[in-house]
């Protein structure tokens, strides 16, 4: 296929038949593409427990046969070539003007590329919210602070004696019963 993701093409035929848009996905074996704001769909979503009900509006796929590339320099349609340069690579080249088409990547591509310098800084802003979560102590809890539970009523009441969890709860010693023979001993 000729056409590549980031292209600038022109409708040439159907609803949207004028307008242009650049690529944003190549679907080879179909022989179909996805352009930005041609072919618009709306899909309607019924609402759900987890969500309310919505309208989607997206692009959906057309056929390759139906759009131009448009040349860069003339900014008109034109088919596109293939040519070797001196250095024997193979280049696409745009028929009207005879110029090379430069690979443009698209948007897809320039969303999930992220520069190094924002990963660097996302991990500093990381290391600083860490490093002061560590320095802050902790708050007693709401009720230690108020005066509630177990520990507050035993100053109040200034009791010597165990509470019920702070007894021995091992098991005592059992004592065995012999029966005699007898009947409802």
């Amino acid at each position: 296929m000729k056409l590549r993701t980031g292209d600038t093409v022109l409708v040439i035929s159907g609803k949207d038949k004028g307008k242009t848009g650049s690529i944003m996905r190549v679907l080879t074996k179909e022989r179909r593409v996805i352009v930005t704001g041609i072919n618009m769909r709306t899909r309607h979503i019924k609402k759900t427990v987890q969500g309310p009900g919505r309208k989607i509006r997206y692009e959906a796929s057309m056929d390759i046969s139906k759009l131009m590339f448009l040349d860069p320099k003339t900014k008109k349609p034109s088919r596109v070539g293939f040519a070797v340069d001196a250095e024997g690579a193979k280049k696409r080249v745009a028929r009207v003007s005879g110029q090379a088409i430069e690979h443009v990547k698209g948007k897809k591509a320039e969303r999930t590329a992220a520069p190094v310098e924002k990963k660097q800084e996302e991990k500093k802003k990381q290391e600083a919210l860490t490093t002061e979560a560590a320095k802050t102590t902790k708050k007693p809890p709401f009720w230690k602070r108020v005066g509630f539970g177990s520990a507050a009523m035993m100053e109040e009441a200034e009791v010597t004696e165990p509470t019920h969890m702070q007894q021995d709860h091992s098991v005592p010693e059992q004592t065995v019963h012999v029966r005699k023979g007898a009947r409802g001993s």
